[in-house]
């Protein structure tokens, strides 16, 4: 049974503040699968800290004198993970120059943390769960089974069931993984360990630059703990920092902490065309969002036109002033020129007649009747979806860089692991 002396001993050995129930049971949990050898999945939201619960199953393990590498999945291209996590042989592809010994030979008779799981693709799933079963991989390029004794930490910010269902995580592994689960909590769910770590940030900056520390009253520590934190202990530091820095008052009260409080219109919006689930990663760049925008101005503005058109069809403005304009409505579906009168019976064009022109004009053989045409209105091709959009201008840098991805991804502004993944997503072939 782990006393509660014990777990207080590991927050201090691990620098972990906060006193919370959530919090506890967390590093409990923990201490309780380190001495074993079973794969751990610890879950979260980013920023709540899971990397430190890795440290501590391995530096309570029976490993603790091996070697311990977190590998980020998420920040390792889709081309060179099985090379970086299994190793390759000399000229198994280009630029492979020479033998490289993946983390998990390095690893052997460590432990390996494999932090943002759920971005691994699903081949390199497949080599990971044959080294959980059976201790067994393959370099790239080889065909020799090499054996590996290591411990796998994993962990997560998304929901790895609902990854299941989609088909972007093999259930086998989920299973594989899931041994022994451990949540670590959100900060808004901690209560008064808010407080504890805003006075912790702030008293390491009064030491490192020998200024005075800030002080919450008693609103501003309410106020504190009642702000959501979307983005976990890093923006609490984020802003403890901040605070400490322009406040020229070291007594903060709550009026002046809630200017440094984001509040939910000045965040950036977490979905486009709908909501996403919690802890679903956003593929969409800074570029993306302006895209997004400049089409839908593009759309209004095109039913804008329409809806003028359709008064003027009715005899609602007068004719001379869509003459005037008539380079505004060019760019619509029917064609519109300006030279078309409506009348207010059936829906289409006439001749237009000036009001000085004499009726035996009309009749005379220099007059060809136009022909007569139903208006229909459409929608509008130039407000193309988002994704229709993306997947153009990824076919065109593709083009441009003669299907380079590294410089593709370059021109797109975004990384080669993102353009690898929307390859995959839009099914281009190259």
């Amino acid at each position: 049974m782990i006393t509660p002396q014990e777990i207080q001993s590991v927050k201090m050995r691990f620098g972990i503040i906060g006193n919370s129930p959530l919090l506890n049971h967390a590093i409990q949990v923990a201490m309780q699968a380190a001495p074993t050898d079973m794969t751990v999945l610890i879950t979260g939201e980013s920023g709540s800290g899971k990397e430190s619960f890795s440290k501590i199953i391995h530096s309570l393990s029976l490993r603790k004198h091996g070697k311990f590498i977190a590998i980020n999945c998420g920040a390792i291209p889709e081309g060179t993970i099985d090379s970086e996590l299994f190793g390759h042989e000399k000229g198994s592809f280009t630029g492979a120059h020479e033998a490289r010994k993946g983390y998990f030979e390095v690893t052997d008779g460590g432990s390996i943390f494999l932090d943002e799981i759920g971005e691994m693709p699903l081949g390199t799933q497949a080599r990971l769960l044959r080294v959980l079963e059976n201790g067994e991989f393959i370099k790239v390029g080889s065909s020799k089974v090499q054996k590996t004794n290591v411990r796998v930490i994993t962990a997560t910010n998304v929901n790895l069931l609902k990854a299941v269902e989609k088909g972007k995580f093999r259930e086998d592994l989920y299973y594989r993984l899931n041994t022994v689960p451990i949540f670590v909590p959100p900060l808004r769910e901690r209560g008064e360990d808010v407080v504890l770590l805003f006075r912790k940030f702030t008293s390491d900056f009064s030491e490192k630059y020998h200024v005075r520390p800030i002080s919450l009253n008693a609103d501003a520590q309410s106020l504190l703990m009642r702000y959501p934190f979307p983005g976990n202990i890093r923006q609490l530091k984020n802003i403890a920092e901040q605070i400490s820095l322009l406040e020229e008052n070291r007594d903060v009260d709550a009026q002046t902490l809630s200017k440094y409080l984001p509040t939910d219109n000045s965040r950036l919006p977490v979905a486009i065309g709908g909501t996403k689930s919690s802890g679903e990663a956003m593929d969409f760049s800074e570029r993306d969002l302006l895209y997004k925008v400049l089409f839908d101005m593009k759309k209004d503005m095109n039913e804008l036109k329409k809806l003028v058109l359709e008064s003027y069809q009715s005899g609602g403005i007068n004719q001379n002033i869509i003459q005037k304009h008539q380079g505004l409505f060019e760019d619509l579906d029917n064609g519109f020129t300006g030279k078309e009168k409506p009348e207010t019976g059936p829906s289409y064009p006439v001749p237009l007649v000036l009001e000085s022109q004499k009726q035996s004009d009309l009749d005379s053989k220099d007059y060809e009747e136009e022909q007569i045409e139903d208006i229909i209105h459409e929608e509008d091709d130039n407000s193309l979806s988002l994704e229709k959009k993306e997947k153009e201008m990824i076919l065109r840098a593709l083009r441009k860089h003669n299907n380079k991805r590294k410089y593709a991804a370059s021109d797109l502004g975004i990384s080669e692991r993102t353009l690898y993944r929307k390859i995959k997503q839009y099914e281009i072939d190259q």
